[in-house]
């Protein structure tokens, strides 16, 4: 856990949020800033600031991140109607929270590409 994070406050529960979903290995909650009608953050719950930062030990990790946004996505019934999931990664990628995080997006249409 990083002390200036911000996702690293909500997963400790000094920030408030509104959860989705939790394990001992991610957390996931509703973004404060939706850009779709259903838009959620999946997060793991140790603090990895991009996608650049990955190490091997954290493949699990990452498809345990994906899992949970299948389950998710099941669970509010978006997986017929179809939904996306997005990593961003630094600036140009459109990363503005440095702790990795998976959007779930669905809600409305979503074009290609995204924009």
């Amino acid at each position: 856990m990083t002390e200036n994070c911000l996702f690293c406050g909500i997963v400790s529960g000094a920030v408030p949020s509104k959860l989705v979903y939790e394990d001992d290995q991610v957390y996931a909650f509703h973004d404060i800033n939706p850009g779709a009608p259903t838009h959620v953050l999946i997060i793991p719950r140790e603090h990895i600031a991009t996608l650049n930062d990955l190490e091997e030990r954290h493949e699990p990790l990452v498809g345990r991140i994906f899992s949970v946004a299948k389950k998710i996505a099941a669970d509010l019934g978006l997986d017929e109607v179809g939904y996306r999931t997005v990593f961003n990664t630094n600036a140009g990628g459109g990363q503005t929270v440095y702790h990795i995080h998976l959007h779930l997006l669905a809600g409305r249409s979503l074009k290609w590409p995204p924009g």
